[in-house]
């Protein structure tokens, strides 16, 4: 299991109107993929971007880095004259990479929410507490493979805390 490999993604925050058919079409033929209309889920496409849902108007758009001047610029062209809400937030949060065998067990050890397959399973995401910190997880493959993400200035401690915790866990056969 790795819980060290830190990634600095593209992160562009989006809000609109998701009663409004017609925006949602035009996001979906700029992004490539649509916006996820389920609470908890994340859409993506093949060339590794994602849409997290974080409210019923606000999903948190990722790609590599470097790509959310493009994704701003796709999803203001979309919008048209419709109210949209698009910030560059990149610098707002960085993404661990937790993956492997036990890796889920790993998580359970300092998160409330039920990271169990029958619960949570690839496409998933939430907001929730990680070790005491605000985070938003999302798994993002069934091996299984998480995106942490967590705002820079906590970064040091939940890296500490992943360290240690991966210590104390008992590998499972």
């Amino acid at each position: 299991m790795t819980a060290d490999r830190v990634l600095a993604l593209a992160a562009v925050s989006v809000r609109l109107d998701p009663a409004d058919g017609a925006l949602l079409a035009r996001v979906h033929a700029a992004l490539g993929m649509g916006l996820p209309m389920v609470a908890n889920t994340a859409s993506g496409d093949p060339d590794g971007r994602h849409a997290l849902w974080l409210s019923p108007d606000e999903w948190l758009v990722i790609g590599p880095a470097g790509t959310a001047p493009a994704i701003e610029s796709a999803m203001r062209a979309a919008a048209g004259d419709a109210f949209v809400v698009v910030v560059d937030v990149s610098a707002n949060r960085l993404a661990f990479e937790v993956a492997g065998p036990g890796a889920r067990e790993l998580l359970e050890s300092g998160c409330p929410i039920d990271l169990h397959p029958r619960a949570f399973r690839a496409g998933s995401c939430a907001q929730t507490l990680l070790a005491r910190a605000n985070v938003l997880v999302h798994q993002t493959g069934d091996q299984p493979r998480y995106r942490i993400w967590i705002r820079p200035s906590f970064a040091r401690y939940l890296a500490a805390w992943l360290t240690d915790a991966q210590v104390g866990l008992t590998p499972t056969v």
